[in-house]
């Protein structure tokens, strides 16, 4: 692809960008000070989210790295929080959203909101009107539209600005079947109307990019497919860009971390490599979306130990943490590392770590070997950073947990932990 010159999202200087490559590319559980981890627990109490400031902005900044003539953004829908938001917007990482709340989130962290792209899902009227009137007011704004009723209900608000049209190609990849966006109908407009679609926004809109999302979490075995997907991401691109040139292309993020011990991570000069083959002859920048890269291994969830049961079939280990803590191994079946951080030299057992909640559902692991848990451990839940507590609820009527963000080894509260009164303040 061809290298344009302006803003890249990058560290502020060159050489703090090549020192922060330099950090590891993966952040295992056993990496966390065991010690520390506990501390936290005891200050703040659990359920906990632990945020790692610092390991957040040395991920953007190795990938970044990997893609120095791109432009890499951050995907909020990541983990919306503002102090990470902030931390990456310090750094001058440009911020992808995918909803109203985001955009605004987003500009309440600093964001420049004329480096905003907002990327349209199926939305909603206030979404749209949110996006259009903030795009009257900076002009430098991207709205992407994955269908043609959402180009119409732009015109028809009297929408006139930059405009990147999402397409489907037809190939999804990562690591569950509801992420796999790049196969999905809902997502993008069908392959084939993508030159249609293109002539008729140009006669509308400022006709700025083309956007497509393969899927999540997609790691060294799934490459092939993704860079098949985004190779007809470019002949599409090249397609559209008959008609007039385009200023970019975006092929989303989806990037993944090893969750599981024996998962290698990615390996992000194959990746640059494979993608920009795929786009070979485009005559536009590269735009990319890592979220769950940047931020899944800087995040823990802390919980404590209250129930021991040994049962014919497990022994069963109750903890004050539930799926509306995390719920990502309930909804998409997600492996995450646990481990013991009160005793982690006893030996380990075979025991099935659950929740409170009232539902099959609410396991965090079966069978798992763990450092035998007794009542009053605390065990880390790993790999929590990323579609952590953007997923969290209230089921049950439990408040959310707080969050405590670390940075240069000092710890700060960034979300208090919800009361009763916070669950039901919105009630009449």
């Amino acid at each position: 692809m061809r290298s344009r010159t302006g803003a890249d999202a990058t560290a502020s200087s060159e050489e703090e960008e090549r020192e922060d490559a330099e950090s590891p590319p993966v952040r295992r559980l056993a990496d966390w000070s065991a010690g520390r981890v506990e501390e936290l627990a005891a200050e703040y109490d659990t359920p906990l989210y632990a945020i790692d400031l610092d390991r957040v902005r040395e991920n953007y900044a190795r990938f970044a790295a990997a893609f120095p003539d791109a432009t890499v953004m951050y995907a909020a829908k990541a983990h919306t929080g503002r102090a990470v938001l902030s931390a990456l917007v310090d750094i001058g990482a440009p911020i992808e959203c995918a909803a109203w709340g985001e955009l605004d989130r987003a500009i309440d962290a600093g964001a420049d909101p004329d480096e905003l792209q907002y990327t349209a899902v199926n939305p909603p009227d206030r979404d749209l009107d949110y996006a259009v009137s903030l795009a009257a007011e900076y002009p430098g704004l991207t709205i992407t539209g994955g269908a043609r009723d959402t180009l119409d209900r732009l015109a028809e608000r009297g929408y006139e600005g930059r405009l990147a049209i999402r397409i489907n190609p037809g190939i999804g990849t990562g690591h569950h079947e509801k992420v796999a966006t790049g196969a999905d109908a809902k997502f993008g407009i069908p392959y084939e109307e993508g030159p249609a679609v293109a002539e008729r926004a140009r006669k509308d809109f400022d006709l700025v990019g083309l956007h497509a999302h393969v899927g999540s979490g997609v790691l060294d075995d799934d490459l092939e497919d993704h860079c098949r997907a985004i190779s007809r991401v470019g002949e599409m691109a090249k397609r559209v860009a008959s008609g007039g040139s385009l200023e970019f292309v975006d092929v989303g993020g989806g990037y993944g971390v090893p969750y599981r011990p024996d998962e290698e991570p990615l390996d992000l000069e194959k990746v640059s490599d494979g993608v920009r083959e795929a786009l070979s002859g485009v005559d536009a920048r590269l735009r990319l979306e890592p979220g769950r890269y940047v931020l899944a291994d800087a995040g823990l969830v802390l919980t404590e130990v209250n129930t021991r049961k040994e049962t014919p079939e497990t022994t069963v280990i109750g903890v004050d943490a539930s799926l509306g803590t995390l719920i990502r191994p309930a909804m998409f079946d997600s492996y995450h590392p646990i481990e013991n951080v009160s005793a982690p030299d006893r030996e380990r057992e075979a025991v099935s770590v659950g929740g409170p909640m009232c539902t099959s559902a609410d396991v965090f692991a079966t069978d798992r070997p763990i450092a035998r848990p007794e009542r009053g451990d605390v065990l880390a839940i790993g790999n929590a950073g990323a579609y952590g507590y953007e997923l969290a609820s209230q089921f049950h009527s439990q408040p959310r947990p707080a969050e405590v963000a670390l940075e240069g080894g000092e710890a700060r509260v960034v979300r208090r932990r919800e009361s009763l009164a916070d669950v039901t303040r919105v009630e009449q």
